[in-house]
């Protein structure tokens, strides 16, 4: 896929100059790219984008071992109710969702995602996280400890 950022820098501002910015300006494409990589996931898989964002947020959820809810899923995503039910019933629709109760509470419903969902996303963004991991391997603790710390306060600000 061809990159929005293969093109020279015409800025007649060196980004040497201003190593902070530089990072910013980095983000930003990687941003940009990894925007576009998910779009193409989503057409090609009739998904909609927030169908994707709701996936990876159940995914997160998940991981964390936090309980993924409906209520959950329109708080993350920014979702009124009906929206949030349509979003679970085309997902659940198209296999990548299950809603099921929660055996401590009969009236909360648990969304998951499918395992014929994880293997699409594998299947997709696999070969990339692979590279990703590998690229991480280039780095000793202490430099992975400088990006960690850098990567998590971004997401605070941007969070906030």
């Amino acid at each position: 896929m061809q990159s929005v950022h293969d093109e020279p820098n015409d800025d007649p501002h060196d980004e040497a100059d201003e190593p902070p910015m530089v990072l910013v300006h980095r983000l930003r494409a990687i941003t940009v790219e990894l925007d576009a990589l998910a779009g193409t996931f989503a057409r090609r898989n009739g998904l909609h984008p927030t169908d994707l964002r709701a996936l990876i947020c159940l995914l997160d959820a998940a991981r964390a071992d936090t309980p993924a809810t409906p209520g959950l899923l329109a708080t993350r995503l920014g979702l009124n109710s009906a929206g949030t039910t349509a979003l679970v019933d085309r997902l659940e629709r198209l296999g990548h969702v299950r809603r099921d109760r929660d055996t401590a509470d009969r009236r909360r419903v648990l969304l998951s995602v499918t395992p014929a969902a994880v293997d699409l996303g594998q299947s997709f963004f696999g070969p990339l996280i692979a590279a990703m991991l590998a690229h991480a391997e280039t780095f000793d603790p202490a430099e992975l400890a400088v990006v960690r710390r850098f990567l998590d306060g971004t997401l605070a600000l941007v969070t906030e």
